[in-house]
Order: structure tokens, then C-alpha cells, then sequence
């Protein structure tokens, strides 16, 4: 079976395709799944060019969806032929966060799916939403999960709310397309004005480019008559969370989920304490969250935003494609 691990080098260049032997037939408890698709995010590319030697040929993404082609003893959840999406945190089912690490993340701890063919227990996998492409379905494990933890689980979203998003990526375009089908306000910050523009045809209500208004913070603030915005998908880290807690409303709820400008800064805590601002942590979310995502999905229409495809052989030129920063929404791979 074709596969892509990462080789001794590491690195991009370091990406190498093997041939690795069929994984066989399901046992008790697994499934068999013919993987079709995986999306990028960060996380997977910090993998790849991280040089670390605990990624030695690991095999990485942690995005897969495919099909079923056999179930082991005692799987009823799914059948040959189902289309199926992978989770991210396969050991968290339910309930609070409990995970600290990436120690059972597939494409990190464990071996991903930029690989043909897969066997693992059932509870690995939800089903995808119905009428989902193999690519589209690729997108939810991780960017589109996060976004909706943040607004949805976390957030507690509702039609009225006001939400800002910063960027285009998977996460930020997820969640404007998540915060508009639920009757939600959305302002949308880039630093690209053609960019820009794709969002307000997604449907973002305000934009910004942060490049010519540094200070956007207080812009969001004037946009919504000095209140602030009720929710901010912070994926920019310490260059950003200022900014962010400048713009959300007293009492308002900053989902901390991307380290974009780095791990490390001051955090403006008397700002935070004042207004009285929830911030959150996030990574992804549980298995019962994405089966919530999943109905989600269907019930709203929302079909996930796709810049690109490439196909598996070409994968690392899909990280440099994502390295360029000149994606909008996600990049898959097919295979």
C-alpha cells in the first residue's frame, strides 16, 4: 500500500513514499478503512518540518476520510461502505478535556493517514456528513472541529451573537461559515484585500485589514458602537491577544486555539480582569462533539471551503503551497 512518512532527514524534503504492506482484516472491536483524503493544518506541518527524531518515520496528518471496506466482531456503528471521518483525539469520546499532550494523535504520537488503507478501532472514526465529498469530509477532523468547539460547545453560539475571526485559514473560515448559518454577526480580519473580499462573499458583515489598521482592535470596537463582539476565534497567539481583548465586549469569550506569532508573550492581564473576558484554550474537541459537528453540517448546508487539492506523492509541495501563506480556507490531498 503507497504511503508518505517522514524520512531520517525530516523536513519537507525529508517526506519519502514507501510501500508498506496491506494492514489486513478488522479484529474484535476495529475497522478497515480505505482512506481517500486528508486535509493540512499546522499542527501537521510543524510535524513535518520540526527535524525532531521522535518523528522518524512517522507516517503523518492527522486528517483522514475515507470508506469502510470491512467491520470486526462487534462493531454495529458501521458497516462495509459507510464514508467515514477520523478524529483527532481517537482515546477522547466524551465529556471534559482530559488530554495534555499529543501522545494518541494520529500524525504525531501515533502514525497518521497519508496512507492508503488503515485499521483501528471503530471509535476512531464518526461517520461524515452525508452528500460530503471524500476532500470535504478530509476538513472536519481537526480545523473544522476546533472552530465549532469554540463557538458551538465552548461558545455556546447563538443567532444574535457577534463573532470575530482573524485570517483565512481552515479554522477562521470554518468559523464564519458556522457563525453565519447560525444568525450570527461576523467581522473578518486579513491582511489581503482580495481576501478579504472572498469572506464577504461568504458573508462576513465587516472586514479588516489589519495591515493598514494595526490597531483593529479598536476598530472592531467602533464597528460594533463601542460594545465589542461577543466571540473572538483568537488563532494568532501573543502578537494577537491584545488586540483581541481590545476588541471583545465585557464578559465577551476569546477561544485561544493557534500559536501563529509564537508560543510565548505578555498578556495584558489587568485588561482581562477588568473586562471580566473568559479565555479559553482549546485543541480540537472529542469524538461526541465532532458527531455533533457532523449533524451540524447537514442540518445547515455549510459545504466546507477548499482552496486546493494535490495528490499524495505531492505533499510536500502542498506544506510549501501552505508554507506560502496564499491559501484561503483548506488544502487536501487525494488519493
Amino acid at each position: 500500500m503507497n504511503a508518505v512518512r517522514i524520512g531520517a532527514a525530516g523536513g519537507l524534503d525529508g517526506l519519502e513514499r514507501v510501500d508498506l504492506p496491506d494492514p489486513g482484516a478488522p479484529g474484535p472491536g476495529d475497522i478497515r478503512v480505505r482512506i481517500h483524503a486528508s486535509s493540512l493544518n499546522y499542527h501537521d506541518y510543524g510535524v513535518v518540518r520540526s527535524g525532531d527524531p521522535k518523528f522518524r518515520g512517522r507516517i503523518p496528518m492527522s486528517d483522514g476520510a475515507g470508506v469502510v471496506e470491512a467491520v470486526g466482531e462487534g462493531v454495529t456503528e458501521f458497516a462495509a461502505g459507510d464514508a467515514v471521518v477520523s478524529c483527532f483525539f481517537p482515546l477522547w469520546l466524551d465529556g471534559p478535556a482530559t488530554t495534555g499532550d499529543f501522545a494518541t494523535v494520529p500524525g504525531d504520537g501515533v502514525d497518521g493517514y497519508a496512507r492508503e488503507i488503515v485499521v483501528r478501532p471503530a471509535t476512531w472514526f464518526t461517520r461524515a456528513p452525508q452528500g460530503y465529498s471524500r476532500a470535504q469530509a478530509a476538513t472536519l477532523t481537526t480545523a473544522g472541529l476546533t472552530a465549532w468547539r469554540a463557538l458551538v460547545a465552548d461558545g455556546g453560539l447563538k443567532a444574535g451573537d457577534s463573532v470575530l475571526t482573524l485570517g483565512t485559514g481552515g479554522v477562521s473560515i470554518f468559523a464564519l461559515q458556522i457563525a453565519k448559518a447560525m444568525g450570527a454577526t461576523v467581522i473578518a480580519t486579513s491582511s489581503s484585500q482580495a481576501k478579504l473580499e472572498k469572506t464577504r462573499a461568504l458573508g462576513a458583515d465587516h472586514t479588516i485589514n489589519y495591515k493598514t489598521e494595526p490597531n483593529w482592535g479598536e476598530a472592531v470596537r467602533r464597528w460594533t458602537g463601542g460594545r465589542g463582539v461577543d466571540h473572538v476565534v483568537e488563532v494568532g497567539g501573543p502578537g494577537t491577544l491584545p488586540q483581541s481583548i481590545t476588541a471583545v465586549r465585557n464578559g465577551g469569550h476569546i477561544s485561544l486555539i493557534g500559536v501563529l506569532t509564537g508560543r510565548g508573550g505578555e498578556v495584558p492581564t489587568a485588561a482581562m480582569m477588568v473586562k471580566q473576558v473568559r479565555l479559553q484554550g482549546l485543541v480540537v474537541g472529542s469524538r461526541r462533539q465532532q458527531q455533533d459537528f457532523v449533524r451540524g453540517l447537514e442540518a445547515t448546508g455549510i459545504a466546507p471551503v477548499i482552496d486546493r487539492s494535490f495528490g499524495l506523492d505531492a505533499l510536500a509541495e502542498a506544506f510549501r503551497y501552505e508554507e506560502s501563506g496564499s491559501h484561503f480556507g483548506k488544502i487536501c490531498v487525494e488519493f
